[in-house]
């Protein structure tokens, strides 16, 4: 049972980043030609839950993330998501603006679950050590 859980929690986030790498390139297509951007909210919703099932099975101690990886994961999912509300307005022609923005987008909404969920683990086990 442990294997298959460690295999789900590799696979998740494997298939979470290659989903959001994706989406984020489509995403600076559609910018860098006017389009609609909205992708729909069924591709974010399996981002944010590939992104839940990586957290948990992490708080778990399954999956890719290890209990001496979770300090550098919370930083780096902190820096995406700042990295995101950076890149948002920025036009920087051609296409570089859009790719910022559109990529740091969708693996901001795929890796904020994971985050949310490892912040909240990581406040637990500091407050219960005391």
């Amino acid at each position: 049972m442990g294997k298959m859980m460690n295999k789900l929690g590799t696979w998740a986030f494997i298939i979470g980043i290659i989903i959001a790498l994706i989406v984020g390139l489509y995403q600076a297509y559609l910018m860098e030609n006017n389009s609609s951007t909205d992708i729909g909210g069924y591709i974010a919703w399996i981002l944010v839950v590939l992104g839940a099932i990586v957290g948990i099975l992490a708080a778990m101690g399954k999956g890719t993330i290890t209990k001496s990886e979770t300090s550098g994961f919370l930083i780096a999912g902190i820096a995406l998501v700042v990295m995101y509300g950076v890149f948002r307005g920025m036009v920087l022609k051609p296409w570089i603006g859009s790719l910022l923005q559109g990529i740091s987008w969708s693996l901001s909404i795929f890796v904020a679950p994971a985050v949310g969920i490892l912040a909240i683990k990581a406040i637990w086990d500091m407050g219960k050590d005391q």
